[in-house]
């Protein structure tokens, strides 16, 4: 197996974009999937390296990434060293990075051998599930999408409930991070952007239009994203499908860090889920 990491690519926000692939070198294509993390999300979170060595060995070309805003750095891409960044990302900086992701494979020429360009897949996780949703929405590039114990709606959480006024008048709202202890910040920005984009940010509009399988997956012990966020996405696709891990939290029941050489039974179920809805 072929394992490239921290690999840096540049977008119109000057911010990098630092990039992993997975995948066997035999120049025979492969489909292509590209993870997305959720909030206070990175590439390097938990069990994402034993995931993406599954559905390397498994015949794929596997990317995750860390969007440029995310708060990590080249030097550091794992935790939230450049707090500024956090509190400078937004909704749109994030479809932007995951379109540079996109046309990155299909301008390189280094792994053209390696994988197919006409079968590209996104899973987004949590927060990132919308993002793949509506991404793949707009791009016609994409062949399948996987929504991972994603959110159903974005106006309706995190930053954008609360006193919006208060937030306008300070320019910055905080949010405390369980793990790191850091407070995190929302500068205004994220609401004006939020705002100005909200059609195209809603996520009942891009499920309810796309026009290519769309696969959902939800744990049923998730107190992060409840479950019936899962079944609403189901309920406005009409022909997505739905499928619920038994006793799996948000993460599919693993942590940051995850010491173990292996995944968990709930997040191996979910990597045979998406292997058997890709090769469908």
């Amino acid at each position: 197996m072929t394992i490239t990491k921290h690999i840096i690519l540049e977008e119109k926000h000057k911010k990098p974009i630092v990039t992993d692939v997975f995948y066997t070198n035999n120049n025979t294509p492969k489909p292509v999937i590209i993870f997305c993390h959720g909030y206070k999300g990175f590439k390097d979170w938990g069990a994402w390296d034993l995931m993406a060595e599954a559905f390397a060995s498994a015949g794929y070309f596997f990317i995750k990434f860390n969007f440029s805003h995310n708060g990590g750095t080249v030097e550091q891409p794992i935790d939230f060293p450049d707090l500024e960044a956090f509190g400078n990302n937004n909704y749109t900086k994030e479809l932007d990075d995951l379109e540079a992701v996109i046309d990155w494979i299909y301008k390189s020429s280094e792994f053209e051998n390696n994988l197919d360009k006409t079968n590209i897949n996104l899973i987004g996780h949590s927060r990132g599930g919308g993002i793949v949703t509506i991404k793949a929405e707009e791009d016609q590039r994409i062949t399948k999408v996987i929504s991972l114990a994603g959110v159903s709606d974005y106006g309706s959480r995190g930053p954008l409930i609360g006193n919006i006024e208060e937030w306008k008048k300070d320019g910055v709202k905080y949010v405390e991070n369980g793990r790191t202890k850091q407070h995190m910040p929302h500068y205004y920005q994220f609401y004006e952007d939020f705002k100005a984009n909200e059609e195209r940010l809603t996520i009942k509009r891009a499920v309810s239009n796309l026009k290519i399988p769309y696969l959902i997956i939800h744990g049923d012990a998730d107190t992060s994203v409840a479950i019936n966020e899962a079944h609403q996405l189901h309920k406005w696709s009409g022909k997505s499908n739905l499928e619920i891990i038994e006793d799996a939290d948000h993460v599919f029941n693993t942590k940051h860090p995850w010491d173990a050489n292996a995944v968990s039974p709930a997040l191996k179920r979910v990597i045979e889920l998406i292997d058997a809805f890709i090769k469908e």
